[in-house]
């Protein structure tokens, strides 16, 4: 059975950080590349960040370029999400996602997803 666990969210005034981390099982990790996406209430679940199944590649939503970087660590199974310099706007439940795509940059549309995390909940307060 598959599991993806997200860890790390909180909450943090704006100009701070946090990491996210996610926790994956019962998958071959190296086979897959990973996503991070977010809900903001009241709105869609929008892509933020990927990263293919080797690490070589990443991709990142405008709004957080320079600010937010992805990582793997494909020994230990998980992924990162180092968010900088956040804003009131970042405030959202953060979703860790994998997608079955060994090879190639990562994909950025949800509906590639195989697997998802239940989230974890981000607030900055402003």
């Amino acid at each position: 059975q598959v599991q993806l666990v997200e860890s790390g969210g909180g909450l943090v005034q704006a100009g701070g950080s946090l990491r996210l981390s996610c926790a994956a099982s019962g998958l071959t990790f190296t086979r897959y590349a990973m996503g991070w996406f977010r809900q903001a209430p009241g709105k869609e679940d929008k892509f933020v960040a990927g990263i293919s199944a080797s690490g070589g590649s990443t991709v990142y939503e405008d709004s957080v370029k320079g600010r937010f970087t992805i990582s793997r660590d494909n020994a230990k199974d998980t992924v990162s999400l180092e968010m900088n310099s956040l804003k009131a706007e970042d405030t959202a439940v953060y979703y860790c996602a994998a997608d079955r795509r060994t090879f190639g940059p990562p994909r950025q549309s949800k509906y590639e997803m195989d697997y998802w995390g239940k989230g974890t909940l981000v607030t900055v307060s402003a």
